[in-house]
């Protein structure tokens, strides 16, 4: 719940990232405000301050997509950063509380470790980011809420059914790289699909679950939503019929989970863009960010398994 009578201006909260990113570059996290039991987290393992990439980090691209919640006082950052010469995409969001970081949570997507065939460390702008919206093309924020819900709910056993709204523009890109309109070598041609003709195929039926859904922070303003949820694939598929009639090979046939914070541009009611990180983790890891993970969910699985 937001409280408008105790907002944080965006200024303000934006400083506090500042501060952060440059302690961050320092590798000194005591020049963090860190608010007294603060939590933090990096590819949803809870650490101690000054742990993660505190330790290995050598440096900051300056690539810098920046968003904030002035109700929730929650900020958020997408950037690369460098480990002795391995570049990463990583999403942080930090939430904020009478001048202190009361949370700090980061997924990097690391090449050696992130678990995708993509990654991109080279990252440029998108201008449909940084645009600020025209009052009448805003978004109430339950509402947003719901559109974003309801793409993980797409997501989830993928069968062609829509149950959000997408804009005919929407792009999605994944750790830097596009994964809609992009037919390159990893991708293929599912690549070169728009956002919603990807899912009215049922491409992803093999996203079995997306788990410990939240939703921290809104900008309003910019129409930005920032998710934190869980990705399972449970390996049940090994070929999956698309709702044209062809038969793939899914990405994941074993288990696997990644663990995300997810961007999404709303814009007069409908998803335009989307910019994600994310990372595997062990299979079913509990996210330390929210207890709804789905408990009970395997037994449909291992029924739908032995039919």
């Amino acid at each position: 719940m937001t409280n408008p009578s105790h907002q944080i201006a965006r200024e303000e909260l934006f400083a506090v990232l500042d501060s952060y990113l440059a302690a961050l570059r320092e590798r000194d996290c005591n020049a963090v405000p860190w608010a007294q039991d603060a939590k933090i987290s990096e590819n949803g393992v809870m650490l101690r301050a000054g742990q993660g990439a505190w330790v290995s980090l050598t440096g900051l691209d300056k690539f810098d997509l920046r968003f904030c919640d002035t109700s929730a006082g929650e900020v958020g950052h997408f950037g690369v950063l460098d480990e002795s010469g391995d570049r990463s995409p990583f999403a942080l969001r930090l939430r904020v509380a009478e001048g202190l970081v009361a949370e700090a949570e980061m997924v990097v997507a690391r090449p050696l470790d992130c678990g995708t065939p993509f990654l991109n460390a080279d990252l440029v702008d998108r201008p449909v980011l940084l645009e600020t919206l025209a009052p009448r093309d805003r978004t109430d924020r339950a509402e947003m809420i719901r559109l974003a819900d309801g793409y993980f709910s797409t997501l989830e056993r993928n069968d062609g059914t829509i149950k959000t709204v997408f804009d005919p523009s929407c792009d999605r890109r994944e750790n830097g790289t596009y994964t809609t309109n992009n037919e390159s070598e990893h991708l293929g041609w599912i690549g070169g699909l728009s956002c919603e003709a990807q899912f009215r195929l049922g491409w992803f039926l093999f996203d079995d679950e997306l788990r410990a859904r939240r939703y921290p922070l809104i900008d309003e303003e910019r129409g930005l939503l920032l998710a934190g949820a869980m990705i399972d694939h449970a390996g049940l598929h090994k070929s999956v019929t698309l709702t044209d009639g062809r038969t793939v090979i899914p990405v994941f046939r074993r288990p696997h989970s990644f663990n995300l914070l997810e961007l999404f541009k709303i814009k007069a009611g409908r998803i335009e863009a989307i910019e994600a990180v994310f990372h595997t983790v062990p299979y079913r890891m509990p996210s330390p960010w929210s207890g709804a993970d789905g408990a009970g969910h395997d037994r449909d699985l291992a029924q739908e398994a032995s039919r």
